[in-house]
């Protein structure tokens, strides 16, 4: 089999690959989800999602440092990466040790795809329909919550030291706008650093989302920005429902509406 990766790699597959590392977290609990744990030899120490992978699988480096030898040593059929959490040294020198698919997620559409490629690649095409079903049904379900409601603006901080916020071609900014939240840097690309006495004067800041990773965002951090932003709501919320693409979109949209209704109640 044949097929061409999110970065238009094409790989050659000539058997159902059975060794497994991932270097990224929310395909890592993809890939449980999808009934492959067990085929799992390698993950990151931030592959957290279910729990018990940290303790029975080999710890390979992080998400921007592998530990290349480690990785040797597991004889991995494949190897998977993705093109924002992996650096491009990471994934060429994965290449040299086995066949690396490479995601490149922007939308819920690119997850999609995704999943589907996995279930190819995996055997396990039953699996991967009916969890692209779920998903794509939940999102309906929310799109059909969210009509009529009113869109707000919304700046979401990632980062402290410097301060940082998720901008255009990003998932993050993708799940703003499933949300009918406008991105006031939607200007901007990826993860801009921000001066907050400049945001502080965009007319009608309706909130300021602090998330809960890769900074760990605290109620304190909202009581350090309330002054300068006095009429704007600062609001933590749960990364990984806005930046987990994979099977954390089972649960996202549920979170979603919980949040709309904290933020924009009828």
């Amino acid at each position: 089999m044949k097929l061409k990766d999110q970065i238009n790699t094409t790989l050659k597959f000539n058997n159902t690959p059975k060794r497994i590392i991932c270097l990224v977290p929310s395909i890592t609990e993809l890939l449980v989800d999808l009934g492959l744990e067990s085929a799992i030899v390698g993950v990151t120490k931030f592959c957290i999602h279910p729990d018990s992978l940290i303790k029975n699988k080999t710890i390979v480096g992080g998400t921007k440092n592998i530990k290349t030898d480690v990785i040797k040593n597991l004889q991995p059929d494949i190897i998977l990466c993705n093109k924002e959490e992996n650096t491009k040294e990471i994934v060429e020198n994965c290449r040299l040790i086995a066949t690396t698919h490479v995601s490149d997620i922007y939308t819920i559409a690119d997850t999609m795809e995704l999943i589907h490629q996995y279930g190819q690649i995996f055997s396990c095409e039953e699996k991967a329909k009916e969890i692209i079903s779920t998903i794509l049904n939940k999102n309906n379900d929310f799109l059909e919550f969210i009509k009529g409601k009113k869109e707000k603006k919304v700046a979401y901080f990632i980062w402290k030291k410097p301060w940082m916020v998720a901008a255009n071609k990003t998932f993050i900014n993708h799940l703003l706008e499933v949300n009918n939240l406008k991105n006031v840097f939607k200007d901007q690309e990826r993860y801009p650093e921000v001066n907050l006495d400049e945001l502080s004067k965009v007319d009608n800041l309706d909130f300021i989302f602090l998330s809960s990773e890769p900074f760990p965002f605290k109620e304190k951090h909202i009581v350090e920005l309330q002054n300068k932003f006095n009429k704007t709501v600062i609001i933590l919320v749960n990364g990984e429902f806005f930046s987990w693409y994979g099977t954390r979109l089972l649960f996202a949209f549920d979170y979603f509406k919980k949040l709309q209704n904290n933020i924009t109640p009828d």
